[in-house]
């Protein structure tokens, strides 16, 4: 980095090396501050210091290595991180409780750790999601543990990262949200930022190449605290009412023989709407849309807000996963004694992480209702097999052509890049009846006609390949 860079460093604490933590951990070392890493995980932490990324994740790996020792460095003892931090980054799981509510008994620990580590004045940032008002939560942990307000700040600092592209939306970030009650913090995480937004970063040898640069820098939204937490939850609970939204639209295309495809290219083109996250399937999944959803309704309720529409988000989102299981059974007639191939373990393409993922869902239904599957992915298979272990009935296999081997129908359950692009001769070939049902739309059911395949999408009329060699064309 440039020497301007270096004397801007700021000493950072990351605690938790999760997806967020690690990400931000190796970010702002690359972005030229000092970071110091901490987690309770022995292993993890073992595995971090020898260079070794736990989670599928694009440019980290080359980045982790890049800083290691250097910029970065990963302990499991709190103090070590904390006392030379100006800041401290908060970044632990906050998984879904059984009411819905977020679950902050992770945040509430380290923070007592952090209370009695304390050494001089601090700004404790939530890079964690968490619901509105935990700034106030974690203010009254530090007074109940004898820190003075004096000698701390809290910042809200949401992420909003998309995994498999975590790296280049921590670096060129749509934008920056700082959420401080006062300008002392503000300004810390002004200078933290500030290679990203006055653009210095971007022009240094081997800065990660994206949507901003030295003429369009990255953008600091600076709010309140309170501002900020809503600001995280909303707009996850947003993107998720738009898949929903358009599965429903999906449902109803597909009742009149519309296709969804051509819906939402004609909603997308609209300058207000826009195309993202306009894509019917089955549903959303991972880490962030389904707890946050149920967070935020539940934030709602204890403040006497009327959300139901939530609640509806969260409906359409589980009846889409039962429909694609009735369009798999209507296909195949029975089910009990059938093999299917099931491409996709992971919840969305271009990561290994498989929570709340749909295919891991449909795949134990398929299970339950006596299906053999074999099923294959490019980064997901040994997450899947920690929860879902080959059995006499599930087994994991080397490609998509191998799955299909002698198969019922192939199920496309992940848009990763490598299912679009399927010879789709050869799976013709492998299977016992040319029959796919894909769950993410990842081909024309023109093109599938032409390849003699029985064709099954969302939103679309199907396709079924006639006995005689000529299609006939119908729906589900």
């Amino acid at each position: 980095m440039s020497d301007s860079n270096v004397t801007a460093s700021v000493n950072i604490c990351v605690i938790g090396s999760g997806y967020v933590g690690l990400v931000a951990a190796v970010c702002f070392a690359e972005m030229g501050h000092h970071v110091v890493c901490v987690d309770n995980n022995e292993e993890k932490v073992a595995q971090l210091q020898r260079g070794e990324t736990p989670i599928f994740e694009a440019h980290l790996p080359e980045m982790l290595v890049r800083h290691l020792n250097k910029g970065v460095k990963f302990t499991t003892d709190l103090a070590e991180g904390i006392h030379p931090a100006e800041a401290v980054f908060i970044a632990v799981g906050t998984p879904q409780g059984n009411t819905g509510a977020a679950d902050l008994s992770y945040v509430e620990a380290v923070v007592s750790q952090i209370a009695q580590a304390m050494n001089g004045y601090k700004v404790l940032v939530e890079k964690s999601t968490v619901p509105v008002y935990t700034n106030e939560w974690i203010t009254r942990c530090m007074h109940r543990h004898g820190v003075a307000s004096d000698r701390f700040d809290i910042v809200s600092n949401p992420e909003f990262l998309r995994e498999g592209t975590a790296v280049g939306d921590f670096l060129h970030p749509d934008r920056i949200v700082v959420g401080a009650n006062n300008e002392r913090s503000a300004e810390l995480l002004r200078r933290i930022y500030a290679p990203l937004t006055d653009g210095s970063y971007y022009t240094q040898p081997g800065a990660l190449e994206g949507p901003c640069s030295a003429e369009e820098p990255a953008k600091l939204v600076v709010t309140s605290a309170q501002s900020a937490e809503i600001i995280k939850h909303a707009a996850n609970a947003f993107l998720a009412m738009k898949i929903s939204f358009i599965n429903a639209v999906a449902n109803l295309a597909e009742a009149v023989e519309a296709d969804i495809e051509d819906i939402a290219l004609g909603m997308g083109l609209d300058a207000r709407i826009g195309p993202r996250f306009l894509r019917a399937g089955l549903g959303y999944g991972g880490s962030c849309f389904p707890k946050d959803v149920a967070a935020f309704s539940w934030v709602a309720e204890q403040q006497g807000v009327d959300f139901h529409l939530l609640s509806e988000v969260r409906k359409i989102n589980e009846r889409q996963l039962d429909l694609f299981f009735e369009k798999i059974h209507s296909a195949l007639w029975t089910l009990r004694g059938k093999k299917i191939a099931a491409l996709g373990l992971a919840f969305k393409s271009d990561t290994d992480d498989i929570r709340d993922s749909p295919a891991i869902a449909l795949i134990r239904r398929l299970l339950e209702a006596g299906v053999k599957v074999a099923a294959y992915d490019p980064a997901a298979m040994e997450s899947a097999q920690r929860v879902l272990p080959a059995s006499e009935l599930l087994s994991y296999v080397a490609d998509p052509y191998t799955a299909a081997e002698h198969a019922d129908a192939t199920v496309i359950l992940t848009e990763w890049k490598q299912f679009a692009e399927l010879d789709l001769n050869r799976m013709n070939r492998a299977l016992k009846f040319p029959i796919m049902i894909d769950g993410r739309n990842l081909y024309s059911p023109a093109v599938m006609r032409d390849h003699g395949f029985t064709y099954v999408s969302v939103g679309r009329p199907a396709i079924y390949a006639s006995t005689m060699g000529r299609p006939r064309k119908s729906t589900i």
